[in-house]
């Protein structure tokens, strides 16, 4: 089977010389194991940080060994008597063909007509649960809130902007970075959606809400960020999400300027983890599915085939080359 390995600690933007595609000997499952080939490979933001040798909410990828992320494939050898030959299960061993997946590590999955497998590493995994608790457990949304999202057209954030709509927002707004993805964004329910290249963020925003805003949903950090401060009304609420325009940086970004903001209008600045909230995946699925059902919410990927490719993948959702969830088909 092949791996990929991650080699070198990247400095700034990921390159190829960081990675390996190396191929290992086929295992055989034991003592509750199974060999998953996979179909598909999850690519997220949060790859990148588990690259650099910090301490962090999960521990850094370790040199010479094959990466991790979701995956969802089919079960071809088991010794787990929970799991048969056949199965579909969603696990966290991706960036690999086949994968030794140790007991209790795979959930079983069910096919649904006309959906792809890899929504479940979208809409109906991860970053789709992303969207929910931070929109509505983070940023504790109300009906008739003002909703700002940055990043809008990925994952999560085209999906904050659905379900903020689905609950009743008066107005949604999000930001992305090409005019197509501006138009998809129109197309899918936003009230507006701006190219953040065309001018500075804050004169964006304000022509797109005059009126303010109630609730920011924050994937970008930085500029966007110094943006929602200055639009948001009293009372205002941010879930930080991510703040993917540092990732890469090779000197600390400047904070918000204008942070002092937040004591007169009383506003709550509140960073989330997704993994812990993972008791809310029985309540958003069900919703979610009803919301798919009725048309209120759809989703997009952009998929590239190959392990082989699996980097090119990974540097072009750095660099926003996805339209809602990119996924490596295996």
């Amino acid at each position: 089977m092949r791996e990929v390995r991650l080699v070198s600690r990247p400095v700034g933007m990921p390159t190829a010389e960081n990675f390996e595609l190396v191929e290992v000997d086929l295992p055989e499952p034991t003592d509750g194991q199974v060999l998953v080939r996979n179909h598909f490979m999850s690519v997220d933001p949060y790859m990148r940080g588990r690259m650099n040798d910090v301490k962090s909410y999960v521990p850094p990828f370790e040199l010479g060994k094959a990466m991790e992320g979701g995956a969802v494939g089919e079960v071809v050898a088991s010794a787990n008597p929970a799991l048969a030959v056949g199965d579909l299960v969603l696990h966290n061993l991706g960036w690999r063909d086949v994968a030794l997946v140790p007991d209790k590590g795979a959930r079983r999955i069910e096919a649904i007509e006309g959906v792809s497998l890899s929504a479940y590493l979208g809409v109906l995994g991860m970053p789709g649960l992303t969207a929910y608790v931070g929109l509505l457990d983070i940023a504790e949304f109300k009906p008739g809130d003002a909703v700002f999202v940055s990043g809008a057209a990925g994952a999560v954030g085209s999906v904050v902007g659905q379900i903020a709509k689905a609950r009743g927002a008066s107005r949604v707004i999000g930001s992305a970075g090409t005019a197509s993805k501006v138009a998809w964004l129109r197309g899918i329910g936003f009230d507006a959606a701006f190219d953040y290249h065309e001018g500075p963020v804050r004169a964006r925003l304000k022509e797109a809400a005059p009126d303010g805003i109630d609730v920011y949903f924050d994937n970008v950090g930085g500029e966007h960020l110094e943006a929602a401060i200055s639009a948001l009304r009293p009372y205002g609420r941010v879930a930080m999400c991510g703040a993917i325009s540092a990732y890469n940086a090779t000197d600390a970004p400047p904070g918000p300027n204008n942070l002092s903001l937040a004591v007169g209008k009383r506003l709550t600045l509140r960073g989330y983890i997704v993994s812990d909230h993972n008791r809310r995946m029985k309540d958003y699925l069900p919703e979610m599915s009803t919301w798919l059902a009725e048309g209120k919410v759809q989703w997009q990927e952009t998929v590239v085939d190959g392990l082989e490719n699996a980097t090119e993948a990974f540097q072009g959702l750095l660099t926003g080359q996805n339209t809602g969830k990119m996924v490596v088909k295996l």
